[in-house]
């Protein structure tokens, strides 16, 4: 069977503004409540912050330059809203809407494609203590944040996602504790599912007022398998399936809430939700972006986390401790096209954090990042072949850069990114990327 991924389709690389841009308070910008979170004692693994990252507010003509160079026809970025609407409503700082119009133009100026996302975890500070996601009211100011973005770059981006991964702004934010705001209590999950839904939703029929189309959502997504035949096991699946997987797809695309979760979490952490029509919530979309690294094997663990436990598999694993899993990329696909309607799709981060060697004479040998690309592509392609509406493929990252809580220490970019200097070094693997976006796969059966 031909390796050869059909003309049109789109090659890409991605990145998010805190993780690279730096500078977070520049040209009149405002605070994010990740760069506050960062400068809290204890939160990031050695206390580093995105002050720097890869400095890509100043060297953005040369990373662009680097993306030319991949030989890719897209690149998907998102926006500090706070560089934007220092407040996160109001008045709109010029300096900072001024820096993405020149990033923009510069892509155009290499033949790239912008894919903007509008929300990529990093909310105005001020909105944070206005409530945050706990708050509706949130929800209605990233609409206007929507519509005062389409306006300013019309006709300059024509491919816009509303939020990045809702999933974990709600886990790591509201119940682990990991990120901002930093709370720790399960009960706040269906209140905060529901506000960044709303925001998805409100933000979309912002964007189709306006006349324009090409909006979409980004969802990561974990594929669960259980860990024996036991119905307990298939059940601990179906719960954490619901938790992680379903509950920012289901409500879009069923109508419904997972009601495994509804189940497990109780009435009364639900009661609130379950008072809203979800009607709202079920604006159309033009595509539907995947975020997959890994999978999950699960079994039922009374007292452990909605009595579930994941159990580690053998074989390779990434820095990230999570599992090299191919064939769950085709799965999940396979799954989304099913459970949507076939709604078209794009891979809008897929990638491994791996410890990179010294740079020897210019170049960097990341074998295990190539094989990892090189199956993960192999596993997309199969399920292209098997019927999903497959558009495109973004390897996360294009640069080493701010891995959130774990600072500077996972480095998944195809570009080495000097700490010191802020030299950049294509690795090995983007070389490979390079190949295959020239080849449209067909190197990958070589």
């Amino acid at each position: 069977m031909s390796t050869r991924f059909p003309t049109g389709f789109t090659w890409g690389v991605a990145t998010s503004a805190y993780q690279i841009e730096g500078a977070p308070l520049a040209d009149g910008a405002g605070p994010s409540n990740w760069h506050r979170f960062a400068h809290e004692p204890g939160r990031i693994q050695n206390g580093d912050t995105g002050d720097v990252a890869c400095d890509h507010y100043h060297r953005f003509r040369e990373d662009v330059a680097l993306i030319k160079r991949l030989g890719v026809s897209a690149y998907r970025f998102s926006f500090n809203w706070a560089r934007i609407q220092p407040t996160g409503r109001g008045k709109v700082n010029p300096k900072g809407l001024d820096f993405y119009k020149r990033l923009v133009d510069e892509l155009h100026a290499h033949g790239i494609r912008p894919f903007a996302t509008l929300h990529h975890w990093d909310l105005p500070a001020a909105l944070e203590d206005a409530g945050g996601w706990l708050s509706r009211d949130t929800a209605l100011r990233f609409a206007d944040f929507t519509e005062l973005m389409a306006g300013a770059l019309d006709g300059q981006i024509e491919d816009w996602c509303t939020l990045n991964e809702p999933w974990v702004i709600m886990h790591a934010g509201f119940v682990e504790g990991v990120h901002p705001p930093g709370l720790a209590n399960l009960a706040l999950a269906p209140k905060v599912a529901y506000h960044l839904l709303l925001a998805h939703a409100e933000a979309v029929r912002a964007y189709r007022a306006t006349g324009r189309h090409r909006m979409g959502l980004v969802v990561n997504i974990e594929p669960k398998y259980a860990a024996s035949d036991e119905p307990k096991d298939h059940a601990a699946r179906a719960r954490a399936e619901a938790y992680m997987n379903r509950l920012f797809v289901d409500p879009i695309f069923q109508g419904r809430w997972p009601e495994e979760l509804i189940e497990a979490l109780g009435e009364t952490a639900w009661r609130e939700v379950l008072a809203e029509p979800l009607a709202p919530l079920r604006e159309p979309l033009d595509w539907l972006g995947l975020n997959y690294y890994t999978r999950a094997v699960v079994r039922h663990a009374p007292g452990g986390f909605l009595d579930t436990a994941t159990v580690r598999q053998p074989g390779l694993h990434t820095e990230m401790g999570w599992e090299v899993y191919p064939q769950g990329l085709t799965d999940t696909l396979l799954w989304l096209h099913e459970r949507t309607g076939g709604i078209p799709l794009y891979v809008t981060e897929n990638g491994a954090a791996f410890a990179d060697p010294p740079i020897e004479d210019g170049r960097l040998h990341d074998p295990l990042r190539e094989a990892y690309l090189h199956e993960h592509l192999q596993a997309a392609l199969n399920a292209l072949q098997r019927g999903v509406d497959l558009r495109g493929y973004f390897a996360w990252s294009l640069l080493d850069n701010f891995e959130w809580q774990f600072g500077y220490s996972k480095r998944f970019g195809l570009v080495h990114v000097d700490p010191a200097t802020g030299a950049r070094t294509p690795k090995d693997s983007a070389r490979l990327f390079a190949e295959v976006a020239a080849t449209h796969g067909e190197c990958l059966s070589a």
